[in-house]
Parts: structure tokens; sequence; C-alpha cells
């Protein structure tokens, strides 16, 4: 069985650290993927609910504009009945 040489036994310590260094870095990259794809749909569902209250927001003013609209109608109706008798 030949020996290994110095050099040969730094390149296997270093090879087997770069494995390390790579397995590190695929799990850091899953790990960042999965986190990057769950903040995506959050904003996702962020952007579901914040149309969902401009609508609501803007069904309420329609609904406050009516009424403004209505009884302003009916004050001028009972404004003109009270002014011909």
């Amino acid at each position: 069985m030949p020996v290994k040489t110095d050099t040969e036994v730094q390149l296997a310590v270093y090879m087997e650290r770069l494995d390390s260094y790579i397995e590190t870095q695929a799990q850091l990259n899953k790990t960042l993927v999965s986190g990057l794809a769950r903040v995506d749909r959050e904003l996702d569902d962020l952007h579901g609910w914040r149309s969902k209250v401009y609508g609501v927001k803007t069904g309420v003013v329609a609904l406050a504009l009516l009424v403004l609209h209505a009884s302003a109608v009916m004050a001028s109706f009972i404004g003109i009945s009270t002014w011909m008798d």
C-alpha cells in the first residue's frame, strides 16, 4: 500500500471540507427558497385582504353618498311642500 504524501492528505481534507460546505450551502438554499415561497404566499394573502378592504371601503362611501343624496331629496320635497302651502 503506497504511503500518501502530505500534499495528498491536505488535498483530501480540503476536498472533504469543500463537500461539507457545498452540502451546507445546498441546505441553506432550500431553506431560503422555502422561506421566500412562504413570504410570497403571505403577500398574496395580504393583497387579497387589501382588495377586500378597499371594496368594503368603497361600498361604505357609496352607501353614505346614497343616504346623503336621499336625505337631501327628501328634505327638498318637504321644503317644497311646506313652501307651497
